[in-house]
């Protein structure tokens, strides 16, 4: 077992001093900050990867500002309320963002149990094109018919702008939060892991679709309706979870990388 993503700074685990459905969600955020730590998708101390404590759904976890995604573990998400609230004793505070939207999100959906906010490169590119999101790829299809979009109005630190994210957003998996980044939702911590993973591969393709200055083929509407109906058709018996086997894999490969995101 490796030590080098926490190298440097103690470290004192939680497991054991909560509930295993809490702890057992402290590790699953733990893997999906380093999943996407390892895509290159966040290198910095911001952005949120969040989910609701199972056996208090009135509280969530969320990742602590101070720590990069790649170095964070289990024990260093913060639980809080929906009024911003923290219960857990830490040298590191929770982003104002965070509490905001995140919250607010997760309050407005009971359904919902997680949310993530990401400011990716080719999806800043996109939020701050006119058009937004173009279907032009398979990818972007299962997201057809749930993207929200929210205007930019500042850090979104303010109380007031949450309630409005959360109704833009509404019953949509994913919203591109303009000039900024973008926003998913999961009735779990793969599914929402899974959407963001098509949002962001779609947001690259159309990036790269763009820089060859040629004429973008769009997929007429009504096979953009057919195939996200296909899509729906294939998890809607509930033998097969959305984005379950993905993150699996993920995690089996960050577990080979640098396991320490357990402790």
């Amino acid at each position: 077992m490796t030590a080098l993503a926490t190298e440097g700074r103690k470290h004192n685990s939680l497991k054991g001093q909560v509930s295993e459905a809490e702890w057992d969600t402290r590790v699953a955020l733990a893997a999906g900050c380093r999943i996407c730590h390892h895509f290159g998708w966040n290198n910095s101390i911001r952005n949120h990867f969040t989910a609701r404590v199972p056996d208090e759904p009135d509280k969530f976890l969320m990742n602590p500002r101070g720590l990069t995604w790649s170095e964070i573990t289990a024990s260093d998400f913060l639980k809080v309320d929906f009024n911003g609230k923290c219960y857990t004793e830490s040298p590191y505070i929770p982003g104002p963002a965070g509490l905001s939207f995140h919250g607010a999100v997760l309050e407005a959906n009971p359904d919902r149990h997680c949310s993530i906010h990401l400011h990716e490169t080719d999806s800043v590119v996109v939020s701050s094109l006119k058009d937004g999101l173009m279907f032009t790829s398979q990818d972007a299809l299962i997201l057809y018919n749930q993207i929200g979009y929210h205007d930019f109005e500042g850090l979104a630190e303010e109380a007031e702008e949450g309630p409005r994210i959360a109704r833009e957003l509404g019953k949509n998996m994913a919203m591109i939060m303009w000039n900024h980044g973008i926003l998913v939702a999961g009735h779990s911590i793969y599914e929402g892991f899974y959407y963001l993973h098509r949002l962001i591969e779609a947001c690259q393709l159309q990036v790269k679709f763009l820089s060859t200055g040629r004429e973008v083929r769009e997929v007429p509407r009504e096979v953009c309706e057919h195939t996200y109906n296909q899509f729906q058709k294939r998890y809607s018996s509930g033998k097969l979870k959305l984005g379950k086997d993905d993150w699996d894999a993920y995690v089996r490969m960050v577990d080979r990388i640098d396991p320490s995101y357990r402790l």
